[in-house]
């Protein structure tokens, strides 16, 4: 049903800020001012056209102030014009009904202006100018995607709708291929300049599904009792040079896409699978981190430099979690040895006070369709915990180095920085895990990492872990990208940098340009710091949309999943309440539905917000967070990726 909005009528009359606007899916606006550490409250009623990520100023009222509000007074700039949804038709008007819950208005399609797409298909709409807040937006079908519900066109949509493009220009692909055909020659021009590795033991271990491979590890003991361990990582900025067609196009992605079943990557396959990856067996251009380690994993040596290597092996994570295992395979004592080490680090890091979270992660077996026929949860290893130790010593490390260069390369280079979390929202932390029965101490002003391990480990193993945990992320400052450094909160490190994906996220390839120019005794201009900030911000905002498109496709499958288990019982756990009623999170497919208050006929339920529980009025009986719940599927809107259960 098409939305109308009421009329702004209230004007404040003085203080105002600039931001950008997010909007949530229970259409409130929240705002941030630029610099601005308090967020305020937008009604609906006074977002005045603005709608999410758009650049806006804010008019903040100077009467209210406890809690501080505000109106919409001007839209300085549109995060996007172009919105995927489902043509329908009420009333003899035609209209958009956007998938995105955050677009809280219909747009109108005038005759003439559909593109010949039927009513009920899914398409791309662009909206044209829109001022006026009482009258919903006019637009025209840009792209007609294709039927509701069929795997290509949803995913496609996913994609789309969050400003990704699941194919590369003409430009970008002759670019590309020119690249394979150059390939040759330049990597024997290059040869000569590198450090020659290729006589090392060197492997990567991935996902099995994995298909570009872009950091690799060798390790080897060395005669004074120490250990020397490589991170070696894909080369992509040889490639591509900056300021051409491949880094612009790279640049305006910020990030590869990895939907449930596809990857949408940041550069075209000839490199992403080809070039730059590091396969088994082939000669390979890469930026080397080697380190020479005590057997506590204390560093004692570092080199930094271009490097060539020959990959010996592709590992799957449980393959080699499996010569860890049996002790017995290919390279099994060079993978006993970086396991010792990878311990040694991991204790270090959780000395240091680290947060590990251990969200638990689903997979979908997929037919050949992209039909949804098993749902299990990723198993956790060992060689996951490897890989990802390595990976924090080398991004530590090159970001340490960077920094203590000299202050023009400390203010340029890119670092991935984590903000201590807000006290307000911890503090909330602290009254959901009082409710809970926990007995944690109120009052605290400002948070450690230990602090919040610390909460984290009392919730271990208990009912509640999954939901305190949650609750914890979302109550945790975004990491983002910036060249201005305050450290890594929850890593505990004071130097952070993202080096060792480069084929995948665009902020690794500045940061490996950045170390190149310095290591090869250049300067980086001064005029290139307010770029560097900006394409910082810029590949943030570009992470945080991947991360939706992800959690999309994954509640899509999840949807098309249960939709055909209608009446199907399943054990489940309390995450969440809302007015209309109680999120459950089923134990064996980790699908999230709701169990809506009126369909529960034994009595009259209503949500006690200090107590995180809804309690019937009558019988009293209580439903908290956490408890084990029977439900069945009751009904599936995969269109709106929707869930029903009811009480079982």
């Amino acid at each position: 049903m098409m939305h109308k909005k009421k009329p702004a009528s209230r004007r404040a009359r003085e203080l105002s800020a600039d931001g950008t606007l997010r909007i949530g899916r229970n259409g409130i606006g929240y705002f941030r001012g630029d610099g601005a550490e308090e967020e305020i409250e937008i009604d609906p009623a006074y977002l005045n056209t603005a709608l999410h990520g758009d650049r806006v100023r804010v008019r903040l009222d100077p009467v209210r102030r406890e809690p501080q509000t505000g109106e919409v007074a001007a839209i300085l700039s549109r995060a996007k014009e172009r919105f995927v949804g489902t043509l329908k038709k009420e009333n003899g008007v035609l209209f958009i009904d956007p998938d995105d819950r955050r677009m809280y208005t219909d747009i109108i399609i005038p005759e003439g202006k559909n593109k010949n797409a039927r009513v009920g298909t899914k398409v791309v709409g662009k909206i044209g100018a829109w001022d006026d807040p009482k009258k919903n937006p006019v637009g025209e079908v840009a792209r007609v995607l294709g039927a509701v519900g069929n795997n290509e066109v949803e995913m496609e949509a996913i994609v789309l709708d969050r400003g990704f493009a699941s194919t590369f220009p003409e430009a970008a692909e002759r670019a590309a291929q020119s690249l394979k055909r150059d390939a040759p020659r330049m990597f024997k021009t290059e040869e000569a300049m590198r450090r020659d590795l290729r006589a090392h033991t060197v492997f990567t271990i991935d996902p099995e599904d994995a298909k570009d491979f872009d950091d690799a590890l060798s390790v080897r003991a060395l005669p004074n009792g120490r250990f020397e361990v490589g991170v070696h990582i894909a080369d992509p900025t040889f490639y591509v040079p900056r300021g051409s067609v491949l880094d612009r196009e790279a640049a305006l992605r910020g990030t590869s896409v990895y939907l449930v079943d596809r990857t949408i990557p940041m550069l075209p396959e000839v490199l992403s699978n080809d070039l730059c990856s590091l396969n088994p067996d082939e000669d390979k251009l890469s930026f080397s981190a080697i380190f020479e380690l005590t057997a506590d994993a204390a560093v004692t040596e570092r080199w930094f430099g271009k490097t060539i290597i020959r990959s010996s092996k592709r590992f799957s994570y449980e393959e080699a979690q499996e010569a860890l295992d049996s002790r017995r395979g290919p390279y099994v004592e060079q993978l006993l040895t970086l396991n010792r080490l990878s311990r040694a680090l991991a204790k270090k890091r959780t000395d240091a006070g680290a947060i590990e979270f251990d969200q638990r992660e689903v997979r979908f077996k997929l037919d050949s369709r992209g039909v949804p026929i098993g749902v299990y949860e990723k198993r956790r290893l060992a060689t996951h915990k490897l890989i990802e130790q390595f990976m924090v010593l080398a991004n530590n490390e090159v970001a340490h180095f960077m920094s203590t260069r000299d202050k023009k390369i400390d203010e340029t280079f890119v670092y991935r920085v984590h903000d201590i979390p807000n006290e307000e929202r911890m503090n909330e932390i602290v009254n959901l895990m009082h409710a809970l029965g926990y007995d944690v101490p109120r009052g605290k002003t400002r948070w450690s990492a230990r602090d919040v391990n610390a909460l984290l480990q009392m919730a271990k193993g208990k009912a509640h872990e999954d939901i305190v945990e949650l609750a914890t992320i979302q109550a945790m400052a975004k990491a983002v990208y910036s060249t201005k450094n305050i450290g890594h909160f929850g890593l505990s490190l004071s130097h952070y940098t993202h080096f060792t994906s480069p084929i995948r996220r665009y902020p690794d390839m500045m940061a490996h340009r950045l170390l190149a120019r310095y290591l090869a005794g250049a300067r980086v201009p001064a005029g290139d710091l307010h770029e560097y900030e900006a394409l910082s911000r810029y590949a943030t905002e570009r992470e945080i949309a991947a991360q939706d498109a992800e959690r999309a496709s994954q509640k899509f499958k999840h949807a098309e999943y249960m939709a055909k288990r209608v009446g199907t019982t399943y054990d489940g756990t309390i995450t969440g309440f809302t007015e209309k009623g109680m999120f459950v999170r089923t134990e064996e497919t980790l699908s999230e539905g709701m169990v809506r208050f009126r369909d529960i006929k034994d009595d009259y339920y209503m949500l006690d917000e200090t107590t995180f529980s809804v309690v019937g009025q009558k019988k009293k009986r209580k439903f908290s967070l956490g408890d084990k719940v029977k439900i069945r599927v009751k009904n599936v809107n995969v269109e709106k990726r929707l869930i029903d259960f009811e009480f079982a």
